[in-house]
């Protein structure tokens, strides 16, 4: 009887372990689809194809794509700084300041796709 007394806590720590375990899992999982990290990176997706576009059609010249991809570029690794330090997700301030910056690239996308207007 002794013997299954000792056996017990390492039994229920074992056990709280592999809960524990799972329960990690998913929310890294969780941290990986944040709603917010997805919005800035999806932003950032659809700038890359517009600067792609804007190559392909002409109206961008290659060094311009060339320094908007880049700063798109810096916006992803600032992203992923910030989600680092926070536990794998963005805060409401980390999102709008990264919002920030991509309207200016998005802005400036479309001032180069259009000079005249």
């Amino acid at each position: 009887m002794l013997h299954s007394l000792k056996a017990t806590p390492i039994f229920i720590a074992a056990a709280a372990l592999l809960l524990s375990t799972g329960a990690f899992a998913q929310e890294t999982q969780w941290q990986k689809d944040h709603p917010r990290r997805a919005e800035v990176n999806g932003r950032l997706a659809n700038q890359d194809k517009r600067i792609q576009q804007g190559e392909k059609s002409g109206k961008l010249t290659p060094g311009q794509a060339k320094q908007l991809h880049k700063e798109d570029k810096g916006i992803r690794k600032e992203e992923r700084r910030m989600a680092a330090r926070d536990g794998g997700h963005l805060t409401k301030k980390d999102q709008a300041k990264l919002n920030r910056q991509e309207n200016r690239v998005s802005q400036q996308i479309h001032a180069e796709k259009h000079p005249n207007q």
